[in-house]
């Protein structure tokens, strides 16, 4: 179920970075995208296959966005809820579990809900886990403002029940191999929520407050077109390095830290451009679409093919093992590892300068060094 909420959980860690940015966002269509159509499709799936392992009544959705990898990572999300169950049996006589439950949080944001995906019960504990079938962001459970929504909404409807001291937020994140749990004291969360959470959460609704420009600003629909995220950008290219010639390595690292969300933000800029010069006919002064470059492809090979043989060509073929992902697909993940495992080699990458806040280990300087020179040799 998805939430339309002015002020939705899924968006939060956006709204209450830049307040104002909810109510800008009303003013540009809500598109659905494949990557969202498939991540309902997968959910709706983990419904299904989770209320069949609890023994309740189910009827298994179709969607056009099934494969191999959906079947697998939803049968992992149904697995590891059936083991916190389990676990929470281990302390408590009966837990319950809830699935696709709304929560309403609006006593602390205005018109605020959402629907966790499993609530996990217990007489102390309260146990939140959403799924997430999105590849393109890992997702930290810890201060997760989603999540801490969803909990304050479970604690509206169940706290005068039981007796949480605490509670546990877990994302499950199978395409990302990520399971990342947080746990929080109730009156941690609570301070947090009166504190911070609803006089930001007014602001928001109300539409007040600045516009401030950060990595929430990924998603926003309103993105490509503020000016306040545009001028945060254009601040690199403004900048002037008159004095000394060179450039410093403070400035070298300040370039380095702010040039992939400027990259970023230009391809969003031209691809708005272009998107409404084709689609809409807007004319940019200085501007004007013309075809891009292709390669030349045959209109039909099998006729390409008895051609070329017709005039004495014959060795016109080429045969190679399929791409590894559909061996993979073809075989099964089980089968495709037991039969090839042995047989796959995955090269070192080559070496990648990031900050310092990636989660990838750092390299040995004079290994890296030798993979950059090599790699550079053979392209």
């Amino acid at each position: 179920m998805a939430d339309h909420a002015v002020l939705s959980a899924s968006s939060s860690h956006r709204w209450l970075n830049c307040m104002p940015s909810a109510r800008l966002e009303l003013e540009f269509e809500n598109n659905s995208s494949a990557a969202a159509e498939e991540g309902t499709a997968a959910h709706a799936l983990c419904e299904y296959k989770l209320k069949k392992a609890l023994h309740m009544r189910s009827k298994r959705p179709v969607s056009d966005y099934g494969s191999d990898e959906m079947e697998e990572c939803t049968d992992a999300y149904a697995e590891f809820v059936m083991e916190q169950y389990e676990a929470a049996k281990q302390v408590c006589k009966d837990p319950l579990v809830l699935i696709e439950q709304r929560l309403d949080f609006s006593c602390y944001v205005p018109d605020g809900f959402g629907t966790g995906d499993c609530l996990i019960i217990s007489d102390s504990r309260l146990h939140i886990i959403d799924f997430k079938y999105g590849m393109g962001v890992l997702v930290e459970a810890e201060n997760n403002t989603q999540m801490k929504l969803y909990a304050l909404g479970a604690l509206e409807i169940y706290n005068s029940l039981y007796d949480f001291e605490e509670i546990s937020m877990t994302i499950f994140q199978p395409r990302r191999e990520n399971v990342s749990t947080w746990t929080i004291p109730v009156s941690a969360l609570k301070d947090w929520a009166a504190n911070e959470l609803r006089p930001k959460a007014k602001k928001a609704y109300d539409g007040e407050g600045e516009y401030i420009p950060g990595e929430w600003c990924t998603f926003c629909r309103a993105a490509v077109k503020c000016r306040a995220r545009a001028e945060e950008k254009l601040r690199l290219a403004q900048s002037e390095f008159k004095l000394p010639p060179l450039l410093t390595d403070s400035e070298i690292e300040e370039i380095m830290s702010i040039l992939p969300g400027l990259t970023k933000w230009a391809n969003e800029i031209m691809t708005y451009a272009t998107e409404a010069a084709v689609s809409h006919g807007k004319e940019w002064n200085g501007f004007k679409v013309v075809e891009g470059r292709s390669g030349r492809k045959y209109r039909d090979e099998e006729q390409v093919a008895e051609t070329a043989k017709q005039h004495g060509y014959i060795d016109i073929y080429r045969q190679s093992v399929i791409p590894m992902t559909e061996m993979q697909k073809l075989m099964g993940k089980t089968k495709f590892e037991e039969i090839l495992g042995d047989l796959i080699h995955k090269p070192p990458g080559r070496p990648t300068l990031v900050p310092k806040s990636d989660k990838r280990p750092a390299m040995n300087v004079s290994n890296a060094k030798n993979d950059f020179y090599e790699i550079m040799e053979v392209n």
